[in-house]
């Protein structure tokens, strides 16, 4: 197909929706059953078949893993039926293995869609990350300010005292000096033990969720992802990649990254329109989970648009 092939956000946003919706079908009878590995494939599979009949050119930028670690929805993977507009793909099949292995909160599918050549190829590695909502002036906080600088700063952009800053925090070992160095602002924590992109997105609507910041190290093809989510949504995210070992490095190599220091803006990470569907597995704070309702599944879906700032939540009910 032809490059000219529009990016028709409106239409394409709707078969995302269904593609989400398919791959958080796929979980249900995995939830609570302890084997996170079954109910990522499940989530895999049901996308990889909805994304292999819409009408794209699509390349996954953001996937699974490399080709040899993912059999499927690996990165550089063509999906779609080729007749379509190029299209980048960030997704993550099963955002939240873990949670829906124990049938704990804010399981999700998420995808990410826009024009190809859009969406930072970030390597399957770490990313240092820091997430504040919208209505901020650019860089009111940085990556290279301390955990303390930063409640201190947006507490003051925000008109309140530092007690009064709820940071989200992936609860890991790697984090404990922050968290310590956090509470002893005065700062609340709101810990998670997974799914960090609904972390980040938390931040979004404070009012609503009452968290105002995220920060820590999480996966880089997450950050992507989340970054997506807040140009919908609105929001500042910064991103900068972390490397334990060659290996890693020579990954970001393969992936053009050369520049190994540089902090990547929301912008930068996903610098075109982008569209973005995400639906519940298990209940959450975002969406709901998937709901029996007689001889049907409940799904609900949030569903964005950049380009209008539209924002959907989708209720859909399947029979069985």
């Amino acid at each position: 197909m032809s490059k000219s092939t529009p990016f028709n956000d409106a239409l394409l946003s709707l078969a995302l929706a269904r593609v989400s919706e398919q791959a958080a079908l796929a979980c249900r009878p995995l939830i609570g059953r302890g084997d996170e590995k079954a109910a990522d494939q499940a989530a895999v599979n049901a996308m990889r078949q909805e994304l292999g009949a819409m009408d794209i050119a699509g390349t996954v930028v953001i996937g699974e893993g490399e080709r040899d670690e993912a059999p499927m929805l690996y990165i550089g993977e063509e999906v779609g039926t080729g007749n379509g507009p190029e299209v980048d793909i960030a997704l993550d099949p099963l955002e939240g293995t873990t949670i829906t292995a124990k049938a704990m909160p804010n399981a999700l599918t998420v995808i990410s869609m826009a024009p190809r050549g859009t969406m930072l190829h970030a390597p399957d590695v770490y990313m240092d990350k820091l997430a504040i909502g919208p209505g901020y002036p650019e860089g009111v906080v940085s990556l290279d300010m301390s955990p303390t600088d930063r409640v201190e700063a947006l507490a003051n952009a925000k008109g309140v005292a530092p007690s009064d800053i709820t940071v989200c925090v992936l609860e890991r070992p790697r984090h404990e000096a922050t968290i310590a160095e956090l509470r002893s602002t005065g700062a609340s924590i709101y810990l998670i033990g997974d799914g960090d992109v609904a972390g980040v997105m938390h931040c979004a609507d404070p009012e609503a969720t009452g968290i105002d910041m995220y920060m820590g190290s999480g996966g880089a093809p997450e950050g992507v992802l989340a970054a997506g989510a807040l140009k919908c949504l609105g929001g500042q995210i910064w991103g900068r990649l972390l490397f334990r070992n060659d290996d890693e490095r020579g990954r970001a190599e393969k992936a053009g990254i050369t520049d190994f220091d540089r902090v990547y803006t929301r912008d930068e990470m996903v610098s075109s329109d982008v569209i973005f569907a995400a639906t519940g597995v298990t209940q959450g704070s975002l969406v709901a989970g998937l709901r029996p309702r007689g001889d049907s599944i409940e799904t609900q879906t949030l569903l964005l648009r950049s380009s209008t700032g539209e924002r959907r939540i989708m209720t859909c009910r399947h029979p069985m």
